[in-house]
């Protein structure tokens, strides 16, 4: 029997039910324990009395009456935390962590590993491999966005519950700012620009393998199903007429947006074999999406940056992905170099 305690409510516990707090920290009390508890008086915050579904605040004082020590809980009984992880995937998913504080993490995402399962997708994901990335947390982290399968890059993982709700929020208010870097079949004219090219689903397909449809402005809002999309692109380089460095903004988050509106430009991601094909030639249509030569046949997109307002800290942060193997190679082989370029080629146009 512990005696009276008094606990102030730590920086990424607020705004959460107060019967929740309760079991997190206490697992031997029990809803109905909890219930009587506020009932009678004997848990307050601040020195008043509560309800269990009371919202409680960072900064406040709980006080706990005397409760039972918890009784040990056979190995067998506890609740796993995720699928078991294996050594070689943990030190691939550790290996991948960008940046990371006591409320972020942040990876660099390789390429083929999916954001999270479904169909299609298979049992090894990023959101199965998170209870290698606790790093001393009781709770594994949250995504709170995703990458596509086959594109790499940064990617945001919260540590509370707090931080991926602010997260959440501040991507559908689109104050984080995305930047992606692609090779791209052909030279994009004008070499600056915006797309505003619908989206629907073609229905063709399952999941991560329906193909998305592109839908001409004018013709959005007499299209069932089609949302309205927008990208920003800009050439950072470029290799002849043949095919060009891109920086590519999502100002919209759509499925497969980025990969739809290049193609739909005539200028595919190269490696898209979904949008771009497996051809070389510009047939009057626009290019196929392969290179050919020592060029590799992966998908060459890559999450390359993000800013955000830190939730807690209120800083404005900025993370950087080197680019994987497979589109080093390709920069290497035309000679493309990443400092050559602006961080942001769209800073000015602000």
């Amino acid at each position: 029997m512990s005696g009276v305690q008094t606990i102030r409510v730590g920086g990424d516990e607020g705004e959460q039910r107060l019967d929740r707090w309760l079991r997190k920290k206490f697992p031997q009390l029990g809803q109905i324990a909890i219930e009587k508890l506020c009932r009678t008086g004997q848990i307050r915050v601040d020195g008043g009395r509560v309800k269990p579904a009371t919202r409680i605040e960072t900064g406040q004082e709980v006080r706990i009456p005397p409760l039972p020590d918890a009784a040990p809980m056979p190995a067998r009984a506890s609740r796993p935390l995720g699928p078991r992880v294996s050594d070689s995937d943990q030190q691939m998913i550790q290996a991948a962590v960008l940046w990371k504080d006591e409320h972020i993490i942040a990876l660099n995402k390789p390429p083929g590993l999916p954001s999270q399962g479904g169909s299609g997708q298979g049992d090894r994901h990023v959101d199965g491999l998170t209870t290698a990335l606790m790093f001393g947390y009781k709770d594994r982290p949250k995504l709170v966005h995703r990458l596509d399968k086959d594109t790499s890059g940064v990617l945001l993982l919260a540590r509370t519950d707090r931080v991926a709700r602010a997260l959440s929020e501040a991507f559908r208010a689109r104050t984080t700012r995305k930047i992606y870097w692609a090779a791209v079949a052909g030279v994009p004219h004008p070499r600056m620009g915006t797309i505003r090219f619908g989206l629907v689903k073609g229905g063709a397909g399952r999941g991560d393998n329906e193909k998305m449809i592109a839908v001409h402005p004018r013709d959005i809002d007499t299209t069932e199903g089609a949302k309205r999309a927008t990208t920003d692109y800009a050439v950072l380089d470029a290799l002849g007429t043949r095919a060009s460095w891109c920086a590519l903004v999502p100002v919209t988050g759509r499925t497969h947006q980025l990969r739809a509106h290049m193609a739909e430009l005539g200028h595919p991601i190269v490696g898209d074999g979904k949008y771009g094909g497996s051809g070389q030639e510009n047939l009057g249509d626009g290019w196929g999406a392969q290179l050919g030569g020592e060029i590799s046949k992966k998908l060459h997109l890559h999450a390359r940056s993000i800013s955000f307002d830190h939730p807690i800290t209120r800083k404005r942060i900025t993370l950087t992905a080197p680019l994987p193997d497979h589109m080093a190679r390709t920069w290497k082989t035309v000679g493309w170099h990443e400092n050559d370029v602006p961080d942001d080629p769209f800073a000015d146009l602000e």
